[in-house]
């Protein structure tokens, strides 16, 4: 008798381990119509879910996306249009492209997320983004946030970064591979001035000039913290002014490059 009613005890604690928490309603709800889910109880079956690799739940008013965990071989996965302020998917190693743009979002944990080539956090409220662990990114679009920072060293893969419009102070680009990062966006962070990359002169020609994606203020540096260091004891040493195509020249009324003995170069325009 005390076997079976110890086996009838651990009947419901047997049935939770098959089972995630879902406590949103409404993400739940969008689990159900997509045939995920069929009671709204809070709770999903795990072999219901475990298999899927493809989710979208955009726009269905979702607040806490807990139970995205049990999504254990999600690829894809889309929350846009939510009123979502802190999103984890760290335990979704499988995780290839995320979508969540136009939300709330405060806080995001991707550092399980090693597989993510895609990241799509435009039209949100974040301040930070650890990309750290992410070596596979190869396009980041951030635009529309209140970024302060943003460090992509770790991503020498990267091929697309949109950071438009935030409150950047610094900006770290130094991944080993700038000449695959064709696809840049960085105009209006009028707080940025010196941003870092591998090299300062090509960064220069290849990236302000054809593609116009920064602000006026903006330089390259190979070493921000120590020109910015140097910018308050020392005076930088102007070594030569040069046009688009490297020719040395003080012509004005066009693109001018000012390269200094730091390892900075500044591009200008003087209207005549």
């Amino acid at each position: 008798m005390k076997k079976l009613l110890l086996i009838l005890l651990c009947l419901p604690l047997i049935g939770f381990g098959q089972q995630t928490y879902v406590p949103d309603d409404n993400f739940e709800q969008a689990i159900i119509d997509l045939g995920y889910d069929s009671i709204l109880d809070n709770y999903v079956t795990n072999s219901n879910i475990n298999s899927i690799t493809f989710l979208d739940v955009s726009n269905k008013g979702i607040s806490d996306l807990t139970g995205i965990e049990g999504f254990t071989n999600l690829e894809d996965f889309g929350c846009s249009f939510n009123q979502i302020t802190y999103l984890d998917v760290s335990a979704n190693v499988n995780l290839d492209e995320l979508y969540a743009p136009s939300n709330p979002l405060l806080n995001i944990d991707i550092s399980g997320a090693i597989s993510l080539t895609k990241l799509i956090l435009y039209d949100n409220n974040l301040s930070s983004i650890d990309l750290s662990n992410n070596t596979a990114l190869t396009e980041i679009y951030c635009q529309n946030n209140n970024l302060i920072s943003l460090d992509i060293s770790s991503n020498p893969d990267l091929t697309h970064l949109w950071c438009e419009n935030n409150q950047l102070m610094s900006l770290d680009l130094r991944n080993g591979n700038n000449f695959d990062l064709d696809n840049l966006a960085i105009f209006n962070n009028p707080l940025l001035e010196c941003i870092d990359v591998d090299n300062p002169a090509w960064s220069t020609a290849f990236w302000t000039v054809a593609n116009f994606i920064i602000d006026p203020q903006h330089y390259f540096s190979n070493n921000c913290s120590a020109t910015s260091i140097q910018e308050h004891t020392t005076n930088k040493e102007l070594l030569k002014v040069t046009d688009l195509l490297g020719r040395e020249t003080k012509q004005t009324n066009q693109p001018l490059f000012y390269i200094y003995d730091d390892g900075t170069v500044e591009k200008r325009i003087t209207i005549d």
